[in-house]
């Protein structure tokens, strides 16, 4: 089952600022955003940083997107292939 579902760890970004570190929370998808958010924390000083990625797990695989049986679970042969054609 999904973290949410079992202990939920919401509000996950106020959690770590109230503990004193800066935080960002971004789409883990937008390679423009974890670059940006990469260098943003570069400058930090006098603080941790921290960056939360809010991602969907499989995205952009039909079968695998939102399904928890592939997290931790290497898929077959079959279903890689699958996997990469939805890809590219």
């Amino acid at each position: 089952d999904s973290t949410k579902n079992i202990c939920d760890m919401e509000p996950m970004a106020e959690k770590w600022k109230a503990f004193r570190w800066n935080t960002q929370e971004i789409d883990g998808h937008n390679f423009e955003q974890v670059l940006g958010a990469i260098e943003k924390a570069k400058q930090v000083k006098n603080q941790p940083a921290m960056i939360l990625c809010n991602t969907v797990k499989g995205k952009g695989v039909s079968f695998m997107e939102n399904n928890n049986h592939f997290h931790g679970v290497a898929p077959t042969k079959d279903e890689m292939e699958r996997a990469l054609k939805e890809l590219t």
